[in-house]
C-alpha cells in the first residue's frame, strides 16, 4: 500500500474514532427480562450485563445490590386498567451467570384485564438501549418484545396477538424498504458493492448474489428454522463493509498479497486473543474469516475477470445481511398464518430500497462524468474505499469487544 492511500485510511480511521457520538451509537447497550404471568401474578428477572450494571455507579465501578433494586424498582412495573399493581414481595437479587447480575421483582395485580408492562431502565443512561423481553403465559402462550426509549409499554393482548397480526401486506413492504434507508450499514455495503463494479454485467452479478444469498437466510431465520446470535452477525455485517472496501482497494493496485496477508493476520490475531478471553465473538468463527478473507483477496486481486467469483462471495456476503434483516421482524411476534405474506413483502421492500439506493449512486456517477465534475476513477475509489474499511473495521472491532 503506497503512502498515500496509507494516510487516507488513518485519517477515516481517526475521525471515526474521534467521534463520540458515533462510537455511542454503535455500541450495543442491552438487557433482558423475562415476564412470567400467572393470572394475578406476575414475576419480573431482570438480567444485566455488568457493563450495563456499571452505569449505575458514579465511579464506573460494582454497583451494590441494593442500589441496582432500587434503581429498578422505579423503573419497572406491571399495571392493569392504569392503576399500577403493588409487589406481592420484596424485589431482591438471585444467581447469574458470570458477567451479569440478575434480579426479580414479583408484583400481584388486583385484575387481569388490560394489563401493560412497564419498562423504563438506562434510556436516560445510553437513549439507543434495548430490552429485549420475553413474555409467558400460564396458558402457554409465549411471545417477544422489545423495549426502546420510544416504546417503554407493551400491552398485554398487544404482545399474545403480535403487532404484525392486523398488519396489511403493504406494511411488510414499507418495513423492508425503511431498514434499509435507516440502515447505514447495508446502505455502506450497498455503495461498495456499487465501487467494485466497473461495468453493469458485473453490479447484475453482485446484487444478484446479495439478493439471494439474504433471501434465504432472511426465510431461515423468520421461520425459525436458525436463529443466530444477533450480536454476531451485526459484527459480520460491519466485517462484510470491511472487506468489500479492501476489495476495492486490492482490484485497484493489482498487488494484493500484502492487503489480504494484513487482513487474515488481524482476524486471526483477533481469534486467537478470543481464546485467551478477550473479545465476545467465537474463536472459531473469527478463524474461519481470517482464512476465508486471505484466500479470496488474494484469488480475487490476481483474476482479470472476477465477477462470477465475486458474485458467489456476495451471496455469502448476503447470508449475513439477511439475519440482519430478521433482526426487524423477529423483534415482534410473527402470526404464523402471515409468514409467506411477511416474507414476500419485507423481501420486495428490501429490493425495493436496495435498488434505489445502486440506481442512485450509479445515477451520481454518470451525471459526474458526464458533467466533468468526477475525480479520476483511481483517485475516487481510494478514498471511498479506505473510509469503507475504516468505518467496517471500526464497527466490527467496537461491535465485537462490546456484545453479548
Amino acid at each position: 500500500m503506497s503512502i498515500a492511500r496509507l494516510i487516507r485510511l488513518l485519517a477515516c480511521t481517526l475521525l471515526l474514532a474521534g467521534s463520540s457520538t458515533m462510537a455511542k451509537a454503535h455500541t450495543r447497550s442491552e438487557s433482558h427480562t423475562n415476564w412470567v404471568i400467572d393470572g394475578r401474578l406476575v414475576h419480573v428477572d431482570v438480567t444485566i450485563p455488568d457493563l450495563e450494571a456499571a452505569r449505575l455507579d458514579p465511579a464506573g465501578g460494582r454497583p451494590s445490590d441494593a442500589r441496582i433494586l432500587s434503581y429498578l424498582r422505579t423503573r419497572v412495573a406491571v399495571s392493569t386498567g392504569g392503576k399500577s399493581c403493588a409487589m406481592a414481595a420484596p424485589a431482591h437479587m438471585i444467581a447469574a451467570a458470570p458477567g451479569f447480575r440478575r434480579a426479580t421483582l414479583p408484583y400481584d395485580c388486583f385484575d387481569t384485564d388490560d394489563m401493560t408492562l412497564h419498562f423504563n431502565a438506562f434510556f436516560e443512561l445510553v437513549p439507543s438501549h434495548f430490552d429485549l423481553a420475553q413474555i409467558q403465559i400460564a396458558n402457554g402462550d409465549f411471545s417477544e418484545q422489545i423495549f426502546t426509549s420510544d416504546t417503554k409499554e407493551i400491552h398485554l393482548k398487544k404482545a399474545q396477538g403480535g403487532e404484525l397480526a392486523d398488519a396489511s401486506f403493504l406494511k411488510f413492504v414499507e418495513m423492508g424498504i425503511m431498514h434499509i434507508f435507516t440502515g447505514i450499514d447495508h446502505m455502506s455495503f450497498l455503495l461498495g458493492l456499487v465501487l467494485i463494479s466497473r461495468r453493469l454485467k458485473d453490479l447484475i452479478f453482485v446484487v444478484t448474489g446479495f439478493t439471494i444469498g439474504h433471501s434465504i437466510t432472511l426465510g431461515l431465520a423468520v421461520t425459525g428454522i436458525l436463529r443466530p446470535h444477533g450480536e454476531y452477525i451485526d459484527a459480520l455485517v460491519a466485517l462484510t463493509i470491511a472487506l468489500i472496501g479492501v476489495e476495492n482497494i486490492v482490484v485497484t493496485l493489482k498487488r494484493p498479497n500484502n492487503l489480504a496477508l494484513a487482513t487474515g493476520a488481524l482476524l486471526l490475531g483477533m481469534g486467537i486473543l478470543r481464546i485467551f478471553g478477550v473479545g465476545s465473538l467465537p474463536p472459531m468463527l473469527l478463524i474461519g474469516a481470517a482464512v476465508f478473507t486471505g484466500c479470496y483477496l488474494m484469488i480475487s486481486g490476481h483474476l482479470h475477470d472476477a465477477g462470477r467469483l465475486r458474485m458467489v462471495v456476495t451471496t455469502v456476503f448476503g447470508l449475513i445481511h439477511g439475519f440482519g434483516f430478521a433482526a426487524d421482524l423477529l423483534e415482534s411476534r410473527l402470526p404464523k398464518g402471515k409468514l409467506a405474506e411477511i416474507l414476500v413483502g419485507f423481501n420486495l421492500g428490501v429490493e425495493a430500497a436496495q435498488l434505489t439506493v445502486v440506481l442512485v449512486l450509479t445515477g451520481i456517477v454518470v451525471i459526474a462524468r458526464r458533467t466533468r465534475l468526477a475525480t479520476p476513477r483511481a483517485i475516487t475509489i481510494d478514498v471511498l474505499a479506505s473510509c469503507l474499511v475504516a468505518v467496517g473495521m471500526f464497527w466490527f472491532i467496537g461491535r465485537s469487544f462490546t456484545a453479548g
